[in-house]
């Protein structure tokens, strides 16, 4: 399994601004926007809020629709981790559906927690955000 990508807000005491995003991501930047846009327009997102459970963990972006979780975003050096909690019904809908191999592997590699399993990849640039996308209707579908 890859080590997760190393958070670019590590140690700093209030989350980041939206200069200090713009600059730790880069080109990544614009990928980061388009995933906000999309999960607002197409899937109702309508929370963002930052969170830092601790200082070595670093800030990250909560995205929700209403109360529920729908991802969270890493801002990175130059790119970005986005997570999803798949449960047991999103897992089993993604696995009979038509995937990738590459999807597939990150459903492979999930670690597993009581809440479901935690799905992470890394984005650059918008080539990953059908992947995304999926990931996300499976989620909000069961």
């Amino acid at each position: 399994m890859p080590a997760p990508l190393k958070n670019a807000f590590i140690d700093q005491p209030s989350a980041p601004s939206d200069t200090q995003l713009t600059n730790a991501l880069g080109h990544a930047k614009p990928a980061w926007d388009g995933l906000l846009v999309h999960l607002e327009a197409q899937c109702g997102a309508s929370t963002r809020e930052w969170k830092s459970y601790s200082k070595k963990a670093g800030w990250s972006l909560r995205v929700l629709k209403g109360k529920r979780t729908m991802v969270w975003l890493s801002p990175c050096s130059r790119e970005f981790q986005v997570t999803v909690i798949l449960g047991e019904k999103a897992l089993a809908a993604l696995r009979q559906s038509q995937l990738s191999p590459q999807e597939q592997e990150l459903l492979n590699q999930a670690e597993k927690y009581p809440e479901g399993s935690s799905v992470r990849l890394a984005m650059r640039n918008l080539e990953s955000l059908p992947t995304v996308q999926k990931f996300v209707a499976a989620k909000l579908q069961n």
